[in-house]
């Protein structure tokens, strides 16, 4: 019997997604085969899931999870037409579902996905989006594999690149910030771990607030900012750098990347 889920790249990404979905109770035995080129990579994945099988090429399926470089994403695709699958969650990033289905068997599904790299420890988010052909069950069928490593939004499938440049390369942007923070600390008299301990909780406790309250970010800057006081000059100085501004157009930078890939 053929599994109910074949993961074709077992990198970073595809392994969280594998360990999102062993621990949300898929079965390693029967549910999921993964499939890498790299001999290391299947019995690394091999060592830490026992009893999951790992091949060396794609097999036949009930649906895949594509997992791999923009540069050999078609022709896997092509192999899974030879094996006979028909559904395709693909994390591929910048190329559109088009591309894809054009490159699968006749009438093969495709929903495209950008999670981000913090669904390696569980928290992630994925920006998602149906194809040509995906039905609202296809859709709640890779929703439901997505949201074992986060949380999924979906958006039209033209939203994916500024997905891709927002929350995609995200975490890129706040680790930049915590290096930034932690050097400033420790530039005004801090120990390094000090800093290092300071700047993380603060950027947990601020997400938090964010995420509990609802609050709209610039209320919640307001209420920590006194008229004349500590906060007012840090953040005159962040405005007179532009980093409002750099952040804006970083997003910007990225979603254009991402649409440069999928041309």
């Amino acid at each position: 019997m053929a599994p109910k889920l074949l993961l074709v790249g077992g990198g970073n990404m595809g392994s969280a997604l594998l360990t999102g979905l062993l621990t949300a109770g898929w079965a390693p035995v029967s549910d999921i085969v993964v499939s890498d080129p790299d001999p290391a990579q299947r019995e690394r994945l091999a060592a830490e899931h026992p009893g999951l099988t790992t091949v060396e090429t794609p097999v036949s399926a009930d649906s895949a999870l594509l997992a791999v470089k923009p540069d050999i994403a078609e022709g896997v695709c092509r192999t899974l037409a030879v094996v006979g699958v028909t559904r395709v969650l693909s994390i591929v990033a910048g190329l559109p579902s088009a591309r894809l289905e054009a490159a699968l068997a006749p009438g093969a599904v495709v929903v495209r996905a950008m999670p981000n790299t913090p669904a390696l420890i569980g928290a992630g988010v994925a920006g998602m989006s149906g194809g040509s052909l995906a039905t609202s069950a296809d859709l709640d069928w890779a929703e439901a594999i997505l949201a074992s490593v986060g949380t999924v939004v979906r958006v039209p499938e033209r939203q994916l690149d500024a997905v891709t440049g927002l929350s995609g390369s995200g975490p890129a942007y706040v680790f930049l910030v915590a290096e930034a923070l932690i050097e400033a600390g420790v530039l005004a008299g801090l120990p390094r771990q000090a800093s290092r301990d300071l700047t993380v909780a603060t950027l947990l406790g601020s997400a938090r607030m964010l995420s509990d309250t609802g609050t709209d970010p610039a209320e919640l800057r307001a209420a920590v900012t006194s008229p004349g006081g500590t906060t007012a000059a840090g953040l005159r100085m962040l405005e007179l750098k532009a980093v409002r501004s750099a952040f804006i157009e970083s997003v910007a930078a990225a979603t254009e990347r991402s649409r440069q890939l999928g041309r």
